[in-house]
């Protein structure tokens, strides 16, 4: 899978992957959406980002979680 919107430039942000070169990070459009906001409401915090960039956004972060596995508490 590849991501044309997402980008990793170690100059920028210290690496982390932001949306299009801009200094939006994914994790930042990951937690307004698990906080609830729509592509709408985080494309009007946010007026350089278009409801395609949180969509690509949330699939970069779903495949990145597909990559590794993170310590869980075991389930009761």
């Amino acid at each position: 899978m590849t991501f044309e919107r997402i980008t990793v430039d170690p100059a920028l942000m210290r690496g982390v992957p932001t949306v299009r070169d801009l200094r939006v990070p994914v994790a930042t459009v990951v937690s307004m959406v698990a906080d609830g906001m729509s592509p709408d409401e985080i494309c009007q915090d946010f007026p350089d980002l278009t409801p395609d960039d949180v969509a690509e956004a949330l699939r970069y972060a779903a495949e990145t979680m597909r990559e590794r596995t993170l310590p869980l508490r075991p389930s009761a």
